[in-house]
């Protein structure tokens, strides 16, 4: 194992009800596992929910699940070398049971999630607002090219992987006609990766600001038409009614965002056989699709303004400044550890 750095590292952790800085030790790495030093994280809407009681979430936790940073020191057999500036995947699956072996390792049966675990001595450093985090064995690393910007890179961990599963779930993009539900960062990158691919994308959203904003990502305002594929990344019932409603013969619709309880939709079973529809979810992703990720961000850098989506970075000690609404035309707030 490379010399690992002794001494102790500070984190932002979430108690429930607040977050603050606590001084945790660095620990002895085992077989598999990195040291990274975090150079930068974005704040993930899903922590968002968290701190503001939307989504419940085991604590005392340090959240961040969106990151980039420089590997510092490994144990034996670790994905990475000392020196690499890398993206890791927010699942940690372990690689043997049934559904990582058929492919489905964001599934798996024992699957940890960075920046969504209960501290514990096991693994303490588990969230990316930290200065440093462990990587686990069974993490998903992907080397940051050189010349792209930290926060360009930081969402490829979530946002912009995610947005790549849906990408293969909904199959041929080019020539099609896509109907995009949300105006995030989900959608936004999806708007970016569609326009790319050859299709003609329209995209919806209640945020007039956002809707613009997506204008520079290859968008059009939506004119009601039909749909070959649509996308929900909003998690409203009602969006999804719509974009069910709008797709054409042969249409389908992949869910990404409705990731906690809402109102039913109904389904008629009889229009999905006779308009041969397609219907389906995603959530997590894949390694493949972090490697995607990142290709995507870096073969369109000079094509779309991915950087103007981020905000001015804060310090971990200025952490709480990052924790709330951002400003129009900014889809992540953004901390330097």
């Amino acid at each position: 194992m490379d010399t690992l750095p002794t001494g102790l590292t500070r984190a932002a952790v979430w108690d429930g009800t607040g977050v603050d800085i606590r001084t945790i030790p660095i620990p002895e790495l085992r077989t598999g596992e990195c040291l990274v030093r975090v150079r930068l994280a974005t704040v993930c809407g899903s922590d968002l929910h968290t701190i503001s009681g939307r989504r419940p979430g085991p604590y005392p936790s340090i959240l961040g699940h969106e990151a980039v940073g420089e590997v510092i020191a490994i144990g034996a057999n670790a994905p990475a070398a000392v020196g690499d500036r890398i993206v890791w995947s927010v699942t940690v699956a372990c690689g043997h049971c049934a559904r990582c072996r058929s492919g489905r390792t964001a599934k798996c049966v024992a699957v940890r999630k960075i920046g969504h675990e209960a501290m514990h001595p096991d693994w303490e450093l588990s969230g990316s607002y930290a200065q440093h985090i462990v990587l686990p064995a069974g993490t998903t690393v992907v080397q940051v090219p050189n010349g792209m910007p930290d926060q360009v890179a930081a969402p490829a961990a979530c946002a912009t992987a995610t947005v790549m599963a849906t990408l293969e779930a909904a199959g041929e993009l080019a020539g099609r006609r896509v109907l995009i539900c949300g105006a995030g960062m989900l959608g936004i990158t999806a708007a970016a990766a569609c326009h790319e691919a050859g299709a003609t994308v329209h995209i919806t959203d209640i945020d007039p600001d956002r809707l613009h904003l997506a204008e520079h990502f290859g968008a059009r305002p939506d004119n009601g038409s039909k749909a070959d594929i649509a996308f929900d990344f909003s998690g409203s019932t009602d969006a999804v009614r719509e974009a069910y409603s709008r797709l054409d013969i042969g249409g389908t619709l992949v869910l990404a965002g409705s990731v906690k309880p809402g109102p039913p939709l109904p389904l008629d079973p009889e229009a999905v056989v006779r308009q041969w529809l397609t219907l389906t979810g995603v959530h997590n992703y894949e390694p493949r699709h972090l490697t995607r990720a990142i290709a995507l961000l870096d073969r369109t850098r000079t094509r779309y303004p991915w950087h103007t989506l981020i905000a001015p970075p804060v310090p971990l000690d200025k952490i709480t400044t990052a924790l709330g609404p951002t400003p129009p035309g900014i889809l992540r707030s953004a901390i330097t550890p």
